[in-house]
């Protein structure tokens, strides 16, 4: 039986195990984890495979890692630690494992507060300056379709929902229930030092990607978050300052790249 590996596809054949599995003790890993874990360590096990050296092995042992997790819902790490992501706290355990992740970042751009709510209230061009996003799509009723880039080459699409929306101060907005990426967003709008200019402050809460070793393996495919939202930041200030972006990407010398 051929598995589809688009995270539509894994959900469906992982919400298939879980109803085999029913409550069975052994399981400690939840939906979305094993969702995750699936679609990054089958592209992992793959890319391993053909890389050759020791970096593939290494490569392939851990995406192989991760597809079982995905496929038996067992982490002996979270046994250990009697803790649990599967919907269900396991005895010894104090609190629900996901706290998630918090990222807040700030920049002073030379813009107005108006022009920069305007320009960041349009979420389609979210993907001009964060370059994780391959798309923004609005659906209306305060509702957008975000693509992502995944590790290895992988996507990753969810539904979200504006829940403040301030003009010229504030966006917040949120994943929609069911969404197997679950994240929080806001940006905030303030005149700067001695009113010149916007202070800019994004601040995001997710769940990452594989539970509780996501963040690890996010720094080592180098897409730390505390760090690209700072670049995503910076970027941000470049295009609204500037109406372009620097870059060097096949260049000797930095050059400003213009973002149509």
């Amino acid at each position: 039986m051929s598995i589809s590996m688009t995270p539509g596809g894994v959900a469906s054949r992982i919400r298939d195990l879980e109803e085999t599995e029913g409550n069975a003790s052994d399981v400690n890993v939840g939906q979305g984890e094993r969702i995750a874990c699936a679609v990054a360590g089958t592209a992992m096990l793959a890319a391993g495979l053909k890389k050759k050296g020791p970096a593939g092995i290494a490569l392939a042992l851990i995406g192989g890692g991760l597809a079982y997790r995905a496929w038996s819902g067992h982490c002996d790490l979270y046994e250990a630690m009697s803790v649990s992501t599967a919907g269900k706290r396991r005895e010894g355990a104090g609190s629900d494992v996901h706290k998630g992740l918090k990222v807040q970042k700030s920049f002073t751009i030379q813009r107005s507060p108006e022009e920069c709510y305007r320009f960041w209230h349009d979420f389609e061009n979210l993907p001009r300056f964060m370059t994780h996003l391959q798309s923004v799509q609005t659906l209306g009723e305060n509702r957008s379709r975000w693509t992502a880039r995944g590790p290895l080459g992988t996507n990753v699409s969810w539904d979200a929902e504006v829940i403040n929306d301030k003009p010229n101060e504030l966006i917040a907005w949120r994943s929609v229930e069911g969404s197997d990426i679950h994240n929080a967003g806001s940006v905030r709008f303030r005149p700067g030092p001695n009113g010149r200019g916007t202070e800019v402050t994004v601040e995001l809460n997710y769940e990452p990607p594989a539970g509780l070793v996501g963040a690890t393996i996010a720094r080592l495919l180098g897409e730390e978050p505390e760090v690209q939202v700072q670049e995503d930041l910076r970027r941000f200030k470049q295009l609204m300052e500037a109406g372009e972006i620097a870059t060097v990407e096949g260049q000797t010398s930095g050059r400003l790249a213009t973002q149509a």
